[in-house]
């Protein structure tokens, strides 16, 4: 019988490296998975290259992780061995602090964070609680369905929150893993769709997954196109760099939204007159709830929205995270764990 497993992990800063592990034993309220796919994306950047100096290693990154339950710490009326499940970034909330206490799961301040505080999928097997589970439908491969827990909930959910209705003109800026899917959920919603890049390389491609518009920012003023264009109700940064999506905000009409879903260092900096003079404002969005993760995927499956991605094997995860980190990956990186990944 099987009694160790294979897994990637970050063993000292930047140095990803595959090891043999003791399988684990589920505790109370946690299952172990079968990884057959593991996303890598932006975020797995602070765990391989933690800037904390009291980041424990080793971990094992990975928090898009999709796979199949291969034992039970209790027995379950919801939950099936061999049932395929996914997890994401935020692991599953604790019930108890005041955010949950409000129904705000996803805020919960005690839930783990795969690949960060707990370890991930860059494995053949993880461990996983059971309130951080998600169903993945049939129609979804695997491979397809891993990306859609991170980068897919982030885009869906902050455009679901925006406040913008059928009709309006909404513009994605940046058009990488998360923009080319935030691209494809705000066609089918219903938008007036701007995508906002650089370079006229990535035209038509941008045209074929969902925009009505593009600006070229090397060749453009944006904002100027914006304000012809009649101003946008809404634009979604996916980009890390907070002053350069501010350079956007005069982009949008009054009472318009900047919707932040990049994450990075730079201070986002916007001047007052253009905040309070027309009633604007700048909301952050960050993923979802397992719930809202298993409509993501529905509505993906529903509208036929699928990330582009390229794949390698789990032993090439080092490959595979430069690749992410290169910035030119089409779109999203995803490693097949499982010899029969789907």
């Amino acid at each position: 019988m099987q009694k160790t497993y294979k897994a990637v992990q970050v063993s000292q800063f930047g140095k990803l490296e595959m090891v043999e592990r003791i399988i684990p034993t589920p505790q109370a309220d946690e299952v172990l998975i079968a990884v057959e796919a593991c996303g890598i994306c932006g975020a797995d950047a602070t765990t391989v290259e933690s800037s904390n100096p009291d980041f424990q290693y080793p971990r094992v990154p990975g928090h898009e992780v999709v796979g199949r339950i291969i034992a039970l710490a209790n027995s379950s009326t919801y939950w099936k061995i061999g049932q395929r499940v996914g997890i994401s970034r935020l692991g599953g909330h604790c019930n108890h602090c005041p955010e949950c206490r409000q129904g705000l799961f996803n805020l919960c301040n005690n839930q783990p964070v795969m690949g960060s505080n707990y370890d991930g999928g860059y494995a053949e097997m993880m461990l996983a609680k059971e309130i951080g589970l998600v169903a993945i439908p049939d129609e979804l491969s695997s491979v397809e369905a891993a990306p859609l827990l991170c980068a897919g909930i982030a885009t869906f959910n902050a455009l679901k929150k925006s406040g913008a209705e059928a009709g309006d003109l909404v513009a994605i800026f940046g058009i990488g893993g998360l923009g080319h899917l935030a691209i494809q959920y705000a066609k089918r919603m219903g938008f007036k769709v701007v995508a906002i890049g650089r370079g006229q390389d990535i035209v038509e491609q941008v045209k074929t997954i969902g925009a009505h518009i593009y600006i070229d920012s090397d060749q453009e003023n944006a904002v100027e196109r914006l304000q012809q264009l009649g101003k946008a109700q809404v634009i979604l940064t996916t980009i890390t760099n907070g002053e350069v999506s501010s350079t956007l905000f005069a982009g949008l009409a009054p009472r318009g939204k900047l919707l932040v879903v990049g994450v990075g260092k730079e201070p986002l900096v916007i001047p007052s007159p253009l905040l309070v003079g027309a009633e604007r404002s700048i909301q952050g969005s960050i993923t979802g709830t397992p719930y809202e993760i298993e409509k993501t995927l529905d509505f993906s499956v529903l509208t036929d929205v699928r990330a582009k991605i390229e794949t390698f094997p789990l032993e090439q995860a080092q490959q595979a995270y430069l690749r992410m980190k290169s910035g030119q990956a089409q779109f999203r990186v995803v490693l097949t764990v499982s010899p029969n990944s789907p």
